[in-house]
Formats: C-alpha cells, structure tokens, sequence
C-alpha cells in the first residue's frame, strides 16, 4: 500500500470507529438555525472545562432534557435549576459557576444578537479572527471552546472548513498522519471533516484509539 493509500485508511478506519461529533453524542442534530448552534455553543463550553468529556456531553443532555435548549429558555431558568440540571449530567465540580456562566452567556446572545449566533457570523464578515473574538465574549468560552464550536459547525458553516485545529492536528501526528490541515482535509470527504475532526481530537485526548485505529488500518 501506497504512503497515500496507507493514509486514506487510517483516515477511514478513525472516521467508522471514532468519528462521531460531540455534538452528535449531545444528542444535538447541527442545522444553520438558532436552537441546534445555540446547543452546540453551550456543549463547547461544558467540553473545554478541564472534565471528561463523557460527563460534558451527559451534562448538556441532561440542561437540553430540562428544556434548557435555547438562549431565551436558558436565561429564563432560575440559576438553580441550571445547577441542578448539571448535576443531573454529573457536572458537579464546576456547577454553580457553570450555572451562572450559562446565564450571562444567555443574556448576552440574546442582547447583542437576538439569541442567533447567526447574526454573530454575520457581524464577522468572513473573518475568522473577529467571529473568534465575538465568540470568546460568551462567558465560559475560552479558546479551546471557540475551536470546539468552531469544528463542530464547520459542516453547516463550510467557509470555516477544514477547521482542524491545533488539538485536532495533535491526534493526526500520533497516528502518523500529515500535521497540516489542508492535507488531512483531503482525506476524508468535504462533508466528514466535522467527524473527522472530533475522531482526531479523541486520538489526541486518549491513546488507546490511536492503538485502536492502526490496528484496524494494519498499520
């Protein structure tokens, strides 16, 4: 088998047996309307803080189960009832900050942009840079959460794809894959890149799926 060819499977083996956006696992069905990316903003954020990913994603079904599913619902929550419906999800070491932070974030969406993060893609005219900026203006979203809403997006935002960041590039080398975004890209098709990535995040975050994914490649 060919470099090339060698590549194509590991990119294909990653895909079929990690592949699964975070999103996806949240139970969020990602669409280019205010629900599905306000969803996805608030899984981001439970993601970046320093928990297991398992517990993040349980803890955004567990805000979304509550009827927490938009900015409007989720301002309009008392601060307990956000708190006890990330307990629910198992997110008890950051809740009550959390809780507050969903909040404000909230209140803020529904200020500035009428709780459509449509209208905050739009305000950034293309540039990336300034859509990050007015992302990181949401409180609890940091840079690791702006790339993970900026990844799991990109399938319905195409002009951010590939969007494969620096913790999605980290995955690729230690599976032995090219450390440049636009290479890994054009191993998987245009609409896969959102599962490819979250795959390469989970290579980088967890050993056993690289040793899982050579041996399924042969590699």
């Amino acid at each position: 088998m060919s470099p090339r060819g060698g590549q194509r499977a590991l990119a294909r083996e990653l895909l079929e047996r990690h592949g699964e956006t975070f999103a996806a696992q949240s139970g969020i069905r990602v669409a280019n309307t205010p629900q599905p990316l306000y969803q996805v903003l608030v899984l981001a954020g439970l993601l970046s803080a320093r928990i297991r990913a398992s517990v993040a994603v349980a803890a955004a079904r567990a805000l979304f189960d509550a009827g927490l599913r938009s900015p409007r619902r989720m301002a309009d929550a008392t601060w307990q009832q956000r708190v006890d419906a990330l307990g629910e999800g198992g997110y008890r070491r950051y809740d009550e900050r959390t809780a507050t932070q969903l909040g404000d974030g909230a209140t803020l969406l529904l200020d500035s942009y009428g709780g459509d993060l449509r209208r905050m893609r739009d305000a950034a005219g293309g540039d990336l840079g300034a859509l990050r900026r007015a992302l990181r203006e949401v409180p609890g979203l940091g840079p690791a959460g702006c790339d993970i809403f900026l990844r799991e997006v990109q399938g319905v935002w195409p002009e951010l794809a590939p969007y494969l960041d620096g913790k999605a590039v980290q995955g690729a080398e230690r599976l032995g894959l090219p450390g440049d975004s636009g290479k890994l890209a054009r191993l998987v098709g245009p609409d896969e890149t959102a599962a490819f990535a979250s795959g390469l995040v989970r290579a980088a975050l967890d050993r056993s799926v690289v040793e899982d994914v050579r041996e399924a490649a042969g590699a």
